[in-house]
């Protein structure tokens, strides 16, 4: 995996985490009858999810960098 690829996956690697941390499960964190997202806010976060899984789809699987 060339320095960009390596820096590409690392990056989509942290959006993920920031997206699964932020949303994973707010309701066992703090009680919510309604949780409030406009209307922009709720498209703009499944723009970001749809992002995400067509680049799980093409992920394809590689060795192991050397030294880990």
């Amino acid at each position: 995996m060339s320095r960009i690829q390596w820096s590409e996956h690392r990056g989509l690697m942290n959006i993920m985490k920031g997206v699964f941390s932020a949303f994973r499960n707010p309701t066992a964190h703090e009680p919510k009858v309604s949780w409030h997202v406009t209307e922009q806010d709720a498209l703009d976060l499944l723009t970001l999810a749809s992002l995400l899984h067509r680049r799980l789809d093409a992920a394809v699987r590689t060795a192991p960098r050397s030294g880990q």
